[in-house]
């Protein structure tokens, strides 16, 4: 009953908008408070029942449907609607299911567009994966029905309103103040930094809260799939973000094609967000011709995985010879810094790890640093010290 009364007065109310202007959130609340009023369906609602519609249908038209209330929850770190089946909520490291579903596909829909138009991206038949971000600069994937089979499939990751700086993590038992500042130094002096972890491990989170070390008379670029990172104290920064092709021709603008770009900007520093692709070449070319203290993450299991996979990336990017590759890879990245989620969903650093040159045909790793299962062990000392002595550290 409820949702037939809501699909026509959505129908209604979108015909009394007028698309030729710029209509405010007040005259969207008239146009649905008139609708409620004048209704015959409406008529035998109580008034608790007529205010939830009414909320219910401005954040159909204006906001986020039934998912704004998640998305205003400050402790909601994840939303998964999967089509009208359900929707799924992250508190606290752990999932639930929601007790509301959008009601229809047609209202599914209607706010992915929303959000896809909102990012400047276009999603549809022809282009069903599409990522983008909301205006409070929480991450979204979208898979529309055409790939989904129980679709369209909308992910959010939203990130807090304030940036989770270091402090914060030493707090969290991330990692300890001896650790930070340890990092904190390897930052300043330039060292190329490399953050792996698996999914969820926090890698753009630590990699935001790293990039506040960096000397604020420094140029950054930050390259990414969708903006997330919020970094502060950087007046010299540049944000670049990739594109989607689309149907009327517009071609995409891949990470790869931002690092190339980025290296005519003259840039002191580049952070890229992550790279799961032939881009690592690109990012291992712009570590390795004079940017250093760039930063970047990927996806792996440790440090010695994230190395393995840095190998098997590159090859997708360019047919090279292996040893070649681990030359490169040997040269450009100084520190891995490996995240872990815990089983009782706390996040910590597990591992840093020193690169230390190419020998015998194997990169030679030397590790710094290793949880022990309480917390970072240290089980080796720095080897290339020369940057940190050469800033007097």
């Amino acid at each position: 009953m409820m949702k037939k009364i809501k699909e026509k007065l959505h129908e209604e109310i979108l015909q009394k908008i007028d698309l030729s202007r710029e209509v405010s959130d007040e005259e969207i609340e008239d146009i649905i408070a008139e609708c409620i009023l004048k209704g015959e369906e409406t008529e035998l609602l109580t008034l608790k029942e007529k205010l939830q519609l009414r909320n219910d249908l401005f954040d159909l038209i204006r906001k986020k449907g039934v998912i704004q209330q998640l998305i205003d929850d400050p402790e909601v770190t994840e939303i998964m609607v999967n089509g009208t089946e359900g929707i799924f909520v992250e508190k606290a490291g752990r999932l639930y299911k929601w007790d509301k579903t959008f009601e229809s596909r047609e209202e599914l829909n209607n706010v992915i567009q929303q959000i896809a138009a909102g990012s400047n991206r276009v999603v549809n038949e022809a282009s069903p994966i599409v990522d983008a971000r909301l205006e409070n600069g929480s991450r979204v994937n979208i898979v529309m029905n055409s790939v989904a089979l129980n679709g369209p499939i909308l992910t959010i990751r939203r990130f807090p309103e304030n940036p989770i700086r270091m402090d914060d993590l030493i707090g969290f038992g991330t990692l300890t103040a001896e650790i930070a500042e340890f990092i904190r130094k390897l930052v300043v002096a330039g060292y190329n930094i490399f953050v792996s972890g698996g999914t969820g491990s926090g890698k753009t989170t630590f990699l935001n809260a790293m990039s506040a070390f960096i000397p604020p008379e420094t140029r950054v670029i930050t390259i990414e799939d969708s903006a997330e990172l919020q970094i502060e104290g950087i007046e010299n920064l540049v944000k670049l973000e990739t594109r989607n092709a689309n149907v009327e021709g517009c071609e995409a603008i891949t990470i790869r094609d931002l690092i190339k770009s980025s290296l005519r900007m003259r840039p002191d520093r580049i952070v890229v967000g992550e790279v799961r692709d032939g881009a690592a070449f690109d990012f291992l070319q712009a570590a390795n011709t004079g940017h250093d203290g760039s930063l970047c993450t990927g996806h792996a299991n440790s440090a010695a995985d994230m190395v393995s996979r840095l190998e098997m990336m590159t090859l997708m990017g360019e047919s090279i010879p292996l040893e070649a590759i681990r030359r490169q890879i040997a040269s450009a990245v100084d520190i891995i810094i490996h995240l872990g989620r815990m089983r009782d969903k706390s996040r910590k650093v597990l591992e840093i790890t020193e690169l230390c040159g190419y020998e015998d045909g194997e990169i030679v790793l030397n590790p710094i640093y290793k949880y022990d299962g309480e917390a970072l062990a240290c089980v080796g000392e720095l080897k290339s010290r020369l940057k940190l002595e050469r800033i007097g550290l």
